[in-house]
């Protein structure tokens, strides 16, 4: 009997550390969060920022290269659909989403 009163006396084990328990289980979330947006999110976010750029910066006569691996140039665009209009040689010429382009080639 004196065995099971013992035991209901004590504290939980969740309560003794208080604030500073609930602090040290958070630290490892955040350790996690602040490498994964340092490897991971932040350098995406980077390189499409680049990328809306060059995309902004492209003009008539450019030479690219498209997501797809053709390479042209830029014969004229289309603002209000978005599209790129390639001279691939002569007498082709291919329409291509402005999102496509991946790169100016020099």
């Amino acid at each position: 009997m004196n065995y099971v009163l013992a035991m209901a006396s004590q504290p939980a084990g969740g309560q003794q550390g208080g604030m500073t328990g609930m602090l040290f289980t958070l630290v490892p979330f955040v350790l996690i969060f602040v490498i994964f947006w340092l490897l991971l999110i932040r350098p995406q976010m980077k390189k499409q920022k680049e990328h809306q750029k060059l995309l902004a910066a492209l003009k008539k006569g450019d030479r690219v290269v498209t997501s797809s691996g053709m390479f042209g140039t830029i014969a004229s665009f289309n603002e209000e659909k978005n599209i790129v209009v390639l001279k691939v040689s002569e007498d082709v010429k291919l329409e291509f989403l402005r999102s496509s382009i991946a790169g100016k080639v020099e």
